[in-house]
């Protein structure tokens, strides 16, 4: 149970966010802010003014990494590690990460150094502790639990009828998704379906204990059901040798998988880092690589249905400052929903800024070529590859999107919205879109 804010009553940060000031500024010459005078220190600020200063130089900062200027960089990252704060207000812990992430550039550029830095740091597969920060993730935020309504919802529509359903989950790592599922199934007006899951995993543990819940809950219900484990990264899999069989209906849902694929597409060649970007914007949109593939070996399987969340942001440009300022909102808003609903002083809430959003900062902001995966892109994108790659647009059902929308409100989320987008849902905090869902079928 997530706790609700108690200390200082705080304001949404961005429905009055200085990002809004700064949506109107100059990317390549930004202006330099100096505080009024030696007696009005950072902390006397504004919010609103806190925030505009440190936008102002993480950008200044970023502007110098990209353009080589590493002496200036270090001087701003200096000026910046004494303002930010992974305990403050919203803008003083997503700049904390930010800044780590410009820091982080600027080593990875000298790759001896970087690895010499990082040489006694051994890499733990801890794997209880990442199903432990997910299930954070999963309780703090109503993001996922609208994917898998809405995912589930898709399905049932689409297997009206059917005898024997098949369903691939490309991530298989929360069984509060299937347990719903089965549960709806077996309240099902002709019955429930004899049901097959597959769960894909690069961890067994994860895919055991998953198989654990569910089939307890089928015994409980009397369902017929047959869990089939994967232990495989998606990067990885086979799949055409994924158990599918003749007769059966299939459904695939991936849940913020796809966009990993997209640093494939990146020319593999380019195994240098370099400050100002790659060249990821310059190769074609589709068919193009790893993606294409992928999609259209699962058009081989012919699905009734393939649901797709994904974080509906621009996070995909070739430069440095476009994906700075594009991920600054996004990040804001999501470090913003937690800010009024969680204590700024929560461990957990701390452990799921740094290990979901500071890692995937750190990646969209420190890393190039095929190292970069957090590759996010628009529905808008996601849509024109889909099309391109034989599959049809299944438009999400007016119960469906009734259901998702009264789920926010019983958990009184008060600032998230979903809007309805060519069929598709995208999730929003205030006005900042975040996730979308959207469901396809293969055309034939």
């Amino acid at each position: 149970m997530v706790a609700t804010f108690q200390e200082d009553k705080v304001t949404s940060s961005v429905a009055s966010s200085p990002l809004q000031v700064f949506s109107t500024m100059s990317l390549t010459r930004p202006p330099t802010l100096l505080l009024s005078s030696p007696s009005s220190p950072f902390q006397d600020l504004k919010p609103e003014e806190r925030g505009l200063f440190l936008i102002h130089l993480l950008l200044t900062c970023a502007n110098h990494v990209a353009s080589g200027s590493l002496q200036n960089a270090n001087a701003a990252l200096d000026q910046l590690s004494h303002l930010v704060s992974p305990g403050g207000d919203t803008m003083q812990r997503v700049a904390a990460y930010f800044t780590e992430a410009l820091a982080n550039r600027i080593l990875k550029s000298w790759p001896g150094l970087y690895k010499a830095l990082n040489a006694t740091q051994t890499r733990t597969n801890n794997v209880s502790e990442e199903v432990h920060v997910r299930r954070l993730f999963f309780d703090m935020f109503p993001i996922l639990k609208v994917s898998y309504l809405l995912t589930n919802r898709a399905i049932l529509e689409a297997m009206e009828g059917e005898k024997m359903v098949h369903v691939i989950d490309l991530h298989a790592s929360e069984p509060a998704q299937w347990l719903a599922l089965i549960q709806a199934f077996n309240s099902r007006p002709e019955g429930p379906p004899h049901l097959r899951i597959t769960g894909v995993h690069r961890h067994k543990e994860v895919l055991d204990q998953m198989a654990h819940r569910l089939i307890e809950e089928a015994e409980k219900l009397d369902i017929p059901f047959q869990f089939n484990p994967v232990v495989s990264s998606l990067d990885c899999l086979d799949v055409e040798q994924l158990p599918v069989k003749t007769g059966e209906a299939l459904a695939v849902s991936s849940v913020l998988q796809l966009h990993n694929f997209l640093a494939s597409d990146v020319n593999n060649n380019n195994n240098g880092h370099s400050l100002s970007g790659d060249s990821a914007s310059s190769l074609p949109l589709f068919n193009s690589g790893k993606i294409d593939s992928f999609l259209n070996a699962i058009w081989g399987l012919s699905p009734k249905v393939m649901v797709v969340t994904e974080q509906d942001s621009d996070h995909n440009g070739s430069t440095l400052m476009e994906r700075l300022l594009e991920s600054l909102y996004t990040y804001a808003a999501l470090f913003d929903c937690l800010e009024t609903k969680v204590p700024r002083t929560s461990q957990d809430r701390i452990k799921v800024e740094k290990m979901v959003f500071g890692e995937e900062i750190k990646d969209i902001i420190a890393c190039e070529g095929s190292e970069r995966r957090e590759r996010h892109e628009k529905l808008e994108k996601w849509s024109q590859r889909f099309d391109f790659d034989g599959f049809g647009n299944v438009p999400l059902s007016y119960f469906a999107m009734l259901q998702a929308r009264r789920l926010l409100q019983g958990y009184g989320f008060d600032g998230y919205r979903i809007k309805e987008e060519s069929g598709c849902a995208v999730i929003c905090w205030q006005d900042r879109p975040l996730y979308s869902v959207s469901a396809w079928r293969c055309r034939k």
